[in-house]
Parts: C-alpha cells; structure tokens; sequence
C-alpha cells in the first residue's frame, strides 16, 4: 500500500513547503505531483495535508506518515551507504571548520554517526573563529565549512542544513521580557553578551542594530553558552542566540526570550563544499545525517530552501 516513493513525497513537501517546489525538487511536473497525493489519499481514505496552505499545514494522517518517513529513510540511505562502501570509493578526507559556537551542540552526534559508517574516511574538526574558513575551503585546505554567513566563491557550493530564528535571552525580571518583539533601540542602554567573535559575523548587528544605526552601551564577550546566560540570568546583560541554543535555559524558566523585530530575526546554516566533492558518496551520507541529526536534537528549527 504504503511505497517509499511516498515518504520521500511527503519530505519534499514539507521540505520545499510548497506543491510547486516540491514537483521542482522531485523532478515531477505539478500535475503529476497531485496525482501521486491523490492516488494516496485514495488508497488510505484520509487527507494527508490541507491544500492552499502556506505553510503546508499537514493532517494527523500526514504527521504520522512523516514520523515514518523520519524513521525509515534514514534507515534506507543506511542500506545504501553500506552497499557503496562494499563497492568500493569509501575512502577519503573530511576536513572541516565551524563558524558557529552553538552548532557542537548537534554537529557532534553527527560526526559519531559519520565515524562509525565510514571509518576509513580521514575526519578532523576545527573552530573558525581564528581564521577565514572559507577561502581555506576554496584553497583545498578544508573539505567542508559550516557558516551562516555564505560568500560566492568560484567553484563552492552552499547546501542549507535548516533555518532559525535569533532570539534575545534577558533575564526574567527585564522590562524587555514583556514585550512582544524587540526593536533596535530597545537595545541602545543595553550590554550586549556575544561569543568572542568579530561583530561583522553576528546576526545581530548585521541584521537588527547596524541597519538601525544603533551601537548597543557596550559589548562583553563569554565563551560559553552557559556563562553568557549566567550573565543574562543575573541582570548583568542581555544576548541574541539561535532558538535551539536558548531552549535549554528558556524552558527550565532561568532566562525569558524575545524575538527579534516585529517579522522575527531569521538566518540559515548551510553547508560549503566544493562543488567537485558534492558526489562523493561519504559527503553525501555526511550533509543527510547532519541535517537529519539537527532535526531530531534542535527545538525550533525549520526546513531550508535549495541550495545557493
């Protein structure tokens, strides 16, 4: 009854977000694409998702198949990453940099996953932060970037891993926590806590203040997710992170958040590879368990539209 086909229908659909981009991603005219979800919705009796909705908004027939399809395909390109491996072409170098202090938190299960499947694969990691990783990518120095903060480079692709929103984390007595969205100048008498990093990597000025013309009162800097909310928690600053970075603090009710503008403050994480390496079968199985892995271990994030 049920075919993979339809799983991995379903996972463009919720990817792409759309019916049109959905058809574009598989290769399928629209026509056809309808076709394939009313022949299912025939065989099953139920509706799967309600049409003209943006966002796709899914049934509870179509959550539950795509809990399936979470499950199952994994487990296929798990299948088929073994079989490459027999056939051969399993060896190589995945050398790679982050340009994001919170991204260890799910980067992590990911490179476990990796090293177990493809041991022969020559793996290593390092921080971007003192250096520019991505000319290093383009150099040949490094295999794989992991940046929010894409360039156009000759020869680099960009695969988007998923999308966030950039939330401010205050302390729970802050008159800011009872607002319904931060504008810039709310920041304006405020410390603002960041990670050692140089300000032009920051969504926060290049999205939210400089587009203002606002200079926050000053700039401290922590190295660790926890000290910075130490510091927020305390009333001694305020910090703009990614939603998944902050869950873990706003959930057990030490920090409040606040979105960032009335629209919210939206970036994506994306993947820089070298376009000659995208076929490689170990860089393939690497860019699908990331992105599987961030799904499954980050609150908040959402699907990512095609490549750069």
């Amino acid at each position: 009854m049920l075919e993979i086909r339809h799983l991995k229908t379903l996972i463009a659909l919720r990817d792409a977000d759309s019916m049109v981009d959905a058809a574009e991603r598989l290769h399928l005219t629209q026509s056809a694409l309808s076709h394939q979800f009313k022949e299912l919705e025939e065989r099953l009796g139920m509706q799967l998702f309600v049409r003209k909705t943006k966002p796709v908004r899914f049934t509870s027939a179509g959550l539950r198949l795509l809990k399936l399809a979470d499950e199952v395909l994994p487990l296929m390109r798990a299948a088929e990453r073994d079989i490459a491996r027999l056939q051969g072409g399993n060896a190589g170098r995945l050398h790679m940099a982050i340009e994001c202090h919170s991204c260890f938190q799910w980067l992590m299960p990911t490179i476990d996953q990796f090293r177990e499947a493809w041991p022969e694969v020559e793996l290593d990691l390092s921080s971007g932060f003192s250096f520019a990783p991505l000319p290093a990518l383009a150099r040949g120095d490094l295999d794989l970037v992991v940046t929010a903060d894409p360039i156009e480079l000759t020869g680099i692709s960009y695969i988007p891993l998923f999308t966030y929103e950039a939330l401010l984390a205050v302390s729970k007595q802050h008159p800011l926590a009872q607002k319904a969205f931060i504008e810039p100048q709310d920041l304006a008498t405020e410390v603002l806590i960041t990670y050692p990093v140089e300000r032009d990597r920051l969504d926060v000025f290049n999205h939210f203040l400089e587009p203002a013309d606002v200079e926050p009162v000053s700039v401290r800097t922590a190295e660790l997710t926890i000290m910075m909310m130490q510091l927020v928690a305390s009333g001694r600053g305020v910090s703009c992170l990614p939603n998944w970075a902050l869950h873990e603090y706003s959930s057990k009710g030490y920090v409040s958040t606040c979105h960032m503008g009335e629209k919210g403050l939206f970036s994506t994480l994306y993947a820089a590879v070298r376009t000659d390496m995208l076929e490689a079968a170990f860089m393939q199985d690497f860019l699908l368990t990331a992105k599987d892995t961030s799904f499954t271990t980050l609150a908040g994030v959402i699907a990512a539209k095609e490549e750069l």
